[in-house]
């Protein structure tokens, strides 16, 4: 298969089983890596020396960040986004769930999108972030909110990739096909729930190897050469300890992941000692209102390291908040009025992409939309 020799080694670490409830701490030195890390309480710093770096890691030197430094942005939204990840400034990425919010992120002046994963089962099914939205799901709506600016960098959520190996590698070539830039596959089990809720489960070490490794081998099957971006995530810190996180997306990095993202980082200490002991690679952070992680700003987040933010849950509980609103003003006072805050319906179209219809329409000589 295409990409295997940039593997020198595709030895993995020794697999553990599913880990849900804790056990006591247990000290851990570099000769133990092999085997998981115990939950420990979370410490101000994290020993550099707990991070291993395979020999033999996944090396592709077209990936290499000085090639992404020079020259105008790419048309393509991969490449673009590997640009922007190469070059100085946050990647600031917020969380859309349809074609609205997608429109009002843009309209805002945002280079770059992220499709929760919860956003986009909320939006399309009106359901809670419970591994219930499938494959299908997530590419229809990509699909969808890549088309509405071809060159804009769009992060998705892959969820655990829906299943082994093979469906891995679908995923990742299905989210290409539909002009995704970058997905995240993470080590929950495929019962998996919002990385902010408790009671999550993680998988092996070995299985979330696998995991990246089927990603990445995909990635360098598509015809072409695809800059297409992966991103390794873990949840296990809040199942096994921010050490045993680290060691896992190193290893990760190892197997050809291209950015880290460790779910639920707790404080600022911990982010910053995060991005330390992942460098060179790029960390992401996901801040949720209320979540597991402090509301950083987008400068807090930059000046701790974190290389992208996303904010995967600003426009649906906007949504929710807004429609609440109307709809109870709509039952209390019998009309739409004042919710409507003067938008008439060509207003709404407009942020719709009217002008771009009607445009494209008269180039054609069409004459349907010469009054609207």
């Amino acid at each position: 298969m295409p990409g295997l020799e940039l593997f020198s080694s595709t030895t993995a670490s020794t697999a553990s089983t599913i880990v849900e409830v804790p056990t006591p701490a247990l000290s851990v030195s570099v000769a133990d890596i092999s085997e998981p890390v115990s939950p420990s309480e979370e410490s101000d710093s994290i020993p550099r020396s707990l991070i291993p770096s395979t020999p033999g890691a996944y090396y592709n030197p077209r990936f290499d960040s000085k090639n992404f430094l020079e020259g105008p942005l790419s048309w393509n939204p991969a490449t673009r986004l590997r640009q922007m990840l190469a070059r100085p400034g946050i990647v600031v990425a917020p969380g859309i769930c349809d074609g609205i919010s997608a429109r009002c992120a843009l309209e805002a002046g945002f280079d770059c999108l992220y499709q929760s994963g919860a956003a986009t089962t909320a939006s399309r099914l009106g359901q809670p972030d419970l591994a219930i939205a499938t494959l299908n799901d997530f590419v229809q709506s990509a699909q969808m909110v890549c088309s509405l600016d071809p060159t804009c960098p769009v992060i998705a959520d892959a969820d655990t990739g829906f299943g082994g190996p093979a469906m891995v590698a679908r995923t990742v070539t299905q989210y290409a096909r539909a002009g995704v830039a970058a997905l995240h596959i993470e080590d929950q089990v495929q019962t998996k729930r919002c990385g902010h809720l408790m009671g999550k489960q993680v998988v092996s070490r070995e299985e979330f190897l696998t995991r990246i490794r089927a990603a990445v081998l995909a990635r360098d099957a598509i015809p072409g050469g695809s800059d297409f971006v992966i991103i390794g995530r873990t949840d296990s810190a809040q199942v096994l300890g921010m050490e045993e996180a680290l060691i896992r997306l190193r290893l990760a990095a190892d197997a050809g992941a291209d950015v880290c993202f460790i779910e639920g980082v707790k404080t600022a200490e911990l982010l910053r000692d995060t991005v330390a002991a992942l460098a060179p690679k790029p960390v992401l952070v996901n801040v949720i209102s209320g979540g597991l992680t402090p509301s950083f700003t987008t400068k807090e987040a930059e000046m701790y390291g974190a290389k992208i933010i996303i904010f995967s849950l600003v426009s649906c509980v906007a949504a929710v908040h807004g429609i609440r609103a109307a709809m109870a003003s709509l039952k209390k006072t019998g009309t739409d009025f004042m919710s409507a805050k003067g938008m008439d319906p060509k207003a709404f179209f407009e942020v719709m992409g009217l002008h771009d219809v009607i445009t494209l329409d008269a180039k054609a000589g069409g004459k349907a939309f010469e009054v609207v």
